[in-house]
């Protein structure tokens, strides 16, 4: 009976076979997300003020929407920057494989901030100025606040583009958000896009209650911005649901994961291979393969090998477990 290895050692292990070739980058890998959060938590914090004070001075349902919008924005910003702190504590008895996961739990966290106090607050405005129309005032005070607005939340959008441009390679942004493991990395690119719209929605329900005298038309674009909202925290819940549940690696680092292991000498076929991110930048593997020799020696040589190969083509792969099952091993 073959020997069993239920665990490949994290130590380094000499290497054998041919060198590796870079494989592509997931969405998420590489910098610190941190400097994109800290502009955009910046120029929330001078929009919201700015917001406010034109809200309370024209009675504006959708620039207290907006204004509502821009402190749930900082509120998350805060959370998510506390979350990246607590993920990157090391390992301890009680959560071996360390925090990583928090950065998933405070972007769920942030999902339902966004859709319960953005989203709620800005509805229920509109639907009150729709029921009882309050005239609009100083309309030239919101027009100058929605344009410094657009000016800062511009600025932060491109930064954000421009950061979240340099970790997705060739794929599509909407390939990218889908395929990254690091919500913190396309949350800032959420809601700042969200937050454009939303100035957009704003700027037209003023306009068009400029023009036809009609304050119902502010109420409207309330609304459109509290669905904006809405649409953007149960798309931002839905995309870390799986991260935070146990989402396995890229369809890419899987099948890269099978390629390394069929190319090493003493693996005769590789039965299964089972990855998580336990967080955005840990990868636990689980593999269930066959070897082709009964010498001991080779057998951990090929296990060594196969630990050492895999964690310098995805440095993200920090454990690896291995199985050794025999040939005439039932499933």
């Amino acid at each position: 009976m073959a020997a069993r290895h239920p665990q490949v050692r994290s130590a380094p292990a000499r290497v054998h076979g041919a060198v590796p070739r870079e494989t592509r980058p997931e969405p998420g890998q590489g910098d610190s997300p941190k400097p994109v959060l800290y502009v955009a938590l910046l120029c929330n914090a001078a929009i919201a003020a700015a917001k406010f004070v034109a809200a309370l001075v024209t009675g504006s349902a959708a620039m207290l929407a907006e204004g509502v919008h821009s402190s749930v924005d900082i509120g998350n910003q805060v959370l998510l920057l506390y979350g990246i702190r607590r993920s990157r504590r090391p390992p301890d008895a009680q959560f071996p494989f360390g925090y990583g996961k928090e950065v998933y739990f405070w972007t769920f966290v942030v999902a339902i901030q966004l859709f319960t106090v953005g989203a709620g607050v800005a509805l229920a405005r509109g639907v009150l100025q729709l029921l009882h129309p309050r005239p609009l005032e100083h309309l030239l005070a919101n027009y100058v606040v929605l344009a410094v607005s657009l000016l800062f939340e511009g600025g932060s959008w491109l930064f954000a583009v421009k950061e979240f441009g340099r970790t997705k390679g060739r794929r599509t942004y909407l390939q990218a958000v889908r395929a990254g493991k690091d919500p913190s990395r396309f949350m800032v690119l959420f809601e700042d896009s969200a937050a454009l719209l939303g100035l957009f929605f704003a700027a037209a329900g003023l306009a068009a209650g400029q023009l036809t005298g009609r304050a119902e038309f502010d109420g409207v674009a309330s609304i459109l911005v509290g669905l904006v909202l809405a649409v953007t925290a149960a798309w931002l819940a839905y995309e870390t649901k799986g991260l935070l549940i146990g989402e396995s690696a890229s369809a890419e680092v899987v099948a890269d994961i099978k390629s390394v292991a069929n190319a090493i000498r003493g693996i005769r076929e590789v039965c299964e291979v089972l990855s998580m991110h336990v967080g955005p930048q840990f990868i636990l593997v689980a593999i269930a393969l066959e070897l082709d020799t009964d010498d001991p020696r080779q057998r951990e040589r090929a296990i060594d090998e196969l630990d050492a190969t895999l964690k310098r083509r995805h440095p993200r792969i920090r454990r690896v477990f291995v199985r050794v099952r025999h040939p005439e091993e039932a499933d």
